[in-house]
């Protein structure tokens, strides 16, 4: 079954370090113990193992910024030659999967159409993303920070995404990992329906997720003409959280957006944009009864996780068990697709 393999000792301390990171952020565990974590594993990675052995043996590991108890404990247990306790307990309770079934299509998966980074709003810099989804099997990756407007999550203006496109580029030379990251962005459709980025910048791009984060209560006329000239785009590919509702309780909760779905996916089917089965456990987006409908009128489908964490690459368990239920079939499903057959799909609509 595809997951996190558990790791044994011997174990690198910056890599017990990542791996509980991860661990915790699968569990949906608080931002603030996650990054702990990672500001350890950062501080380590600058000390070295042989500072870092040399400073375990004489207890100083606390006196390094970024390091707690907690953390050196895990690197003394670590550079002992140990498997760190506290690792080996969050590995222990940590399920196979995270969802009852769909287990068959989840190994079928070969990567991901929407994931972030620290570009934006992540929480993880562009290799650890591409580190974790590799050692989840994955074969290819696409990287979709947010687009300018949305400020709030630190959107990438035209010189950022600029760059980003050369660290990815730079990744793809010299990494010695087999997979494959993807050029991409998770652009907001504005209120008249049109992308939020450049023509420039979207033309270099290899994979385009458009979603809608503003005025999600628009009427649905009003709504269904935005998404029906987001996805008609030719430089779309695919229709992120479609709805954007949350389905948490309390201040977390927030209704769907209104507009005609039949109209809205008969454009994604016409124009072979795909339609998102958003896997983040507080969206499952769209509702069944909207997958069912786009099934019927023929679209494409993208199991994406949605992560903004490394950890949170394996919430496409839970999204492959949903189209499992409602009966997608894989070959309908374009991150089963080589990166080959991807880029083909997503160049032959510009």
């Amino acid at each position: 079954m595809r997951g996190l393999p558990p790791l044994d000792a011997p174990v690198e301390p910056v890599t017990a370090l990542r791996r509980i990171a991860w661990l915790l952020e699968r569990d949906r565990q608080s931002t603030y113990r996650v990054e702990a974590f990672r500001r350890a594993a950062r501080a380590a990675h600058e000390l070295g193992r042989d500072e870092l052995q040399r400073r375990a043996a004489a207890g100083t590991l606390t006196d390094i910024g970024g390091i707690g108890t907690r953390t050196a404990a895990v690197i003394a247990e670590a550079v002992a030659g140990g498997l760190p306790e506290y690792m080996r307990r969050l590995q222990d309770a940590a399920p196979a999967s995270l969802a009852d079934g769909g287990h068959a299509l989840y190994a079928r998966l070969r990567g991901d159409l929407h994931t972030h980074t620290d570009w934006s709003d992540g929480g993880a810099p562009l290799t650890e993303m591409a580190s974790a989804a590799a050692t989840l099997g994955l074969e290819w990756l696409a990287i979709t920070d947010h687009s300018p407007r949305l400020t709030v999550a630190n959107g990438l203006s035209v010189a950022r995404l600029r760059a980003q496109l050369d660290e990815i580029d730079a990744y793809n030379d010299q990494s010695d990992s087999e997979l494959r990251l993807l050029a991409g962005i998770e652009v907001d459709i504005l209120d008249d329906g049109t992308l939020d980025q450049t023509t420039e910048m979207l033309d270099r791009l290899d994979i385009v997720t458009a979603s809608v984060h503003s005025k999600l209560r628009m009427d649905a006329a009003p709504m269904t003409r935005r998404l029906v000239t987001a996805v008609s785009d030719p430089r779309c590919n695919v229709l992120g959280h479609c709805t954007g509702r949350r389905v948490g309780t309390g201040r977390g909760a927030r209704p769907p957006s209104t507009f005609d779905a039949r109209e809205v996916f008969a454009a994604c089917a016409e124009h072979g944009t795909a339609v998102e089965i958003n896997s983040r456990p507080e969206r499952v987006d769209p509702p069944d009864d909207l997958i069912e409908l786009a099934r019927d009128m023929g679209c494409l489908f993208a199991i994406d996780s949605d992560a903004h964490a490394p950890g949170q690459l394996d919430f496409t368990a839970l999204g492959a068990h949903r189209a499992v239920q409602l009966g997608i079939e894989p070959e309908r499903i374009v991150t089963t697709w080589p990166a080959d057959r991807v880029i083909e799909w997503a160049a032959a609509r510009t």
